[in-house]
């Protein structure tokens, strides 16, 4: 058995002194688990980071056994993340969600482009925009469906500004503003394609992503939600405002 494909490192660990057994977030083959032999060389070690692009081919002898991988460095994106704190916050966050949640052998088709768009604008004045975006996907792709278009209580879609926390579905500001302490802000910049939202937007949305993946994903696997993503309003200093 032979696969090749290209994908992001999202997780790496040690076996033996050389050793690695590595995690590849790939389009075709979504997450990809092996093992690549004695590739810890002076020479090597940039490539072998936390979100560097890589291409890959992976061999096994029979379906059962893990991969072995050969890698090629295609683009060293980590470099972009280690001097920047909230940078490098996002990308811990990123990988570890994308461990816990992704499946293995299975194509990601049109939801890897929206993590590929996260490394690609990294340097851009806006890269956090691209980070919400992968986490509002994540849902969708996680089959966490939020039904957005249209007030859920008048069938309006005029005037939508909230999201309800108990159905996933919009509120319009008239009938939501009574209980505003009680909903979501309605994620406009991520339905609208607004490329430069506010502060308060993007705290907003990731306030609301991390509920739905707490509540819809991890506790019902009954897995513990990470502590990274717990901690990254507080990474990115968006706690007070």
């Amino acid at each position: 058995m032979i696969i090749s494909d290209e994908g992001y490192i999202i997780n790496l660990r040690r076996h033996g002194e050389k050793s690695l057994i590595l995690t590849i977030l790939s389009k075709e083959h979504g997450k990809v688990v092996g093992y690549v032999k004695n590739c810890l060389t002076p020479k090597k070690l940039g490539i072998y980071q936390q979100g560097n692009l890589v291409k890959f081919e992976a061999y096994a002898r029979l379906e059962e056994n893990m991969w072995s991988l050969r890698i090629e460095l295609s683009r060293a994106y980590a470099a972009n993340f280690l001097a920047n704190p909230r940078k490098l916050a996002t990308l811990t966050s990123f990988c570890v969600l994308c461990c816990e949640t992704m499946p293995e052998g299975q194509s990601l088709e049109e939801f890897y482009e929206c993590a590929d768009n996260f490394f690609k604008q990294i340097n851009e004045d806006n890269w956090l925009t691209y980070y919400c975006h992968f986490e509002f996907y994540l849902l969708a792709f996680l089959g966490i469906s939020l039904d957005l278009e249209k007030c859920s209580v008048t069938g309006s879609y005029d005037n939508l500004r909230y999201v309800s926390p108990k159905t996933g579905k919009a509120v319009c500001a008239e009938i939501g503003r009574p209980y505003h302490n009680r909903l979501y802000a309605y994620p406009r910049f991520i339905i609208e394609n607004i490329t430069h939202p506010t502060t308060q937007e993007i705290k907003d949305l990731l306030i609301m992503t991390e509920f739905f993946l707490h509540k819809n994903f991890f506790r019902t696997h009954y897995l513990k939600f990470p502590e990274s993503r717990a901690n990254l309003l507080h990474n990115l200093d968006l706690q007070e405002i």
